[in-house]
């Protein structure tokens, strides 16, 4: 198990075939899909969301697919 958190541009860090969070301190995926437009967007988002919840724990074997107009966590399979 990799004790970090990952962050990623890279829309293949959203599989969870691939990559399990349940073998990470969680795996954060920022999903710009070639539109960089709404990077700024997404990254307000994420700071809000992390600005709330600060602990590490939190993020353990979870996915956070952030978009500009939500976040969909998915839990560890």
């Amino acid at each position: 198990m990799l004790d970090a958190v990952l962050l990623s541009l890279n829309g293949d860090c959203s599989d969870i075939v691939r990559y399990p969070p349940s073998k990470y301190g969680g795996i954060i995926s920022l999903q710009v899909r070639n539109r960089p437009e709404v990077l700024a967007q997404i990254t307000e988002r994420l700071t809000r969301y992390l600005s709330g919840q600060s602990d590490r724990e939190h993020y353990r074997g979870k996915l956070l697919l952030v978009e500009a107009h939500r976040i969909r966590i998915r839990g560890a399979v």
